[in-house]
């Protein structure tokens, strides 16, 4: 019988490649003290999923002949154990693959002494099975909208060139950032340089749960921490977050600007309801509504001073966080992309005479965010671009007076995930 963390590594993978479906973030909570090998195996499965079906197909005495998807699970697992994790036994990795390929909804019967033949092979020299997954081509593991993504990334930085270092920068998992709120820094997290507040974990630290459950701090990303640290100095008397939950946002704003009343908007009823707790434990005063952002934009009259408008998107700028991502679908962009624009739209109404817009996306895509800018301060003439961030987050063109309109950090050398955003503010 395979081992609960295995079990759950491949319903992950039969989420993705079966159904199309993202890993659910919590995928491994249940598993306590086995979610660190769960964990590693899906990254290594995920992040070089071309290279170990390549690495099968000769192998099959029908390589033309479609391979069930539990089979291919199965020796996906069973090959990246052996290649790359040597914590784990020759014994482990190759019987509780085979074990894997007999169950009924999981693997492939038929296939339990294929898995077991390969596995078994493959197990001779695991140094040269790692070996060869290593020379086979890196293309092998991204789509084409891998290959798009990574190439609108780093057209705005002149480096279209360096699309295979930063894939190769990207195929490493990533380090959680936290923020601090309250208290010492807890040993094993270390300030980052130049953007103060953010947290990193040193390596080999172990994650900080019980600081985090004691309210010491919260995981948030460097660039949505980057993000907020804009500059702007007139009065914030009324903020709106249009597209709030988790919550970290909603808490960063509240502690940029003390005593201003704030609304949070977040459409699921379940991420509401985790919104309203998060808050409550944080000391977070809001007004969280649960409503749709763009029908609750439109069919409103409320003003703001600042509004943060963290809109829903293709999230191709997650491809280190979520290496499911290039093996997804990808044919909801013009939704999407409609989408924004309702929202921005929207948002613009409601933005108050000398109040600020912020607009994010984690995405790369410029059709997802600095076409929307030039689409905006065309259609409103009140709008204009507001320079709010270090010309080093934006792109190089866009630096006026050592500031930037646009948030567009180099991806090369930028550590947090890939955001893109801009600033405007009406006349």
């Amino acid at each position: 019988m395979p081992t609960p963390a295995r079990i759950h590594v491949a319903h992950a993978l039969h989420e993705v490649f079966g159904e199309g479906g993202r890993v659910p973030d919590i995928w491994d909570r249940e598993l306590g003290e086995d979610a660190q090998l769960a964990q590693a195996l899906l990254g290594l499965c995920l992040r070089r999923w071309g290279r170990l079906q390549a690495w099968v197909k000769p192998k099959l005495k029908d390589p033309d002949r479609g391979v069930p998807l539990g089979t291919r699970v199965s020796l996906a697992m069973g090959l990246a154990q052996l290649a790359w994790l040597p914590g784990v036994s020759d014994h482990a990795a190759v019987n509780e693959s085979v074990d894997l390929a007999a169950t009924r909804d999981l693997g492939f019967l038929p296939h339990k002494g294929l898995v077991n033949a390969l596995l078994r092979r493959a197990s001779k020299d695991r140094a040269a099975l790692a070996a060869e997954l290593d020379a086979l081509p890196a293309s092998l593991d991204r789509s084409p909208a891998v290959a798009r993504a990574l190439g609108a990334a780093l057209a705005p930085h002149g480096a279209e060139g360096e699309l295979e270092a930063l894939w190769a920068r990207l195929q490493q998992p990533p380090r959680p950032d936290f923020r601090l709120l309250e208290g010492e820094i807890p040993e094993g997290l270390v300030p980052v340089a130049g953007l103060p507040g953010c947290l990193c974990l040193e390596e080999g630290a172990p994650f900080p749960r019980p600081w985090l459950e004691a309210g010491g701090g919260m995981v948030q990303d460097r660039s949505s921490q980057a993000l907020l640290a804009y500059q702007w100095e007139r009065p914030v008397t009324r903020i709106l977050d249009a597209c709030a939950a988790p919550g970290g946002k909603t808490t960063t704003l509240a502690r940029r600007h003390p005593g201003a009343a704030i609304t949070a908007l977040e459409v699921h009823p379940k991420r509401a309801a985790r919104l309203r707790q998060t808050l409550e434990q944080r000391g977070v005063e809001a007004r969280v509504i649960q409503a749709d952002a763009a029908e609750w934009l439109e069919g409103n009259a409320a003003v703001f001073d600042l509004i943060l408008l963290d809109a829903p998107c293709s999230g191709s700028g997650t491809l280190q966080k979520h290496p499911e991502w290039p093996w997804l679908k990808h044919d909801d962009l013009p939704r999407l992309t409609g989408l924004q624009r309702r929202l921005l739209s929207a948002a613009a109404e409601r933005l108050a005479p000398g109040g600020l817009l912020i607009y994010a996306v984690c995405s790369w895509l410029p059709e997802e965010g600095i076409a929307h800018r030039d689409w905006l301060v065309e259609a409103r003439p009140d709008l204009h671009p507001a320079e709010v961030w270090p010309a080093a987050l934006g792109a190089e063109v866009d630096g006026r007076a050592g500031l930037s309109a646009t948030f567009r950090p180099d991806p090369l050398r930028w550590e947090g995930e890939g955001f893109q955003g801009f600033a405007v503010r009406r006349a």
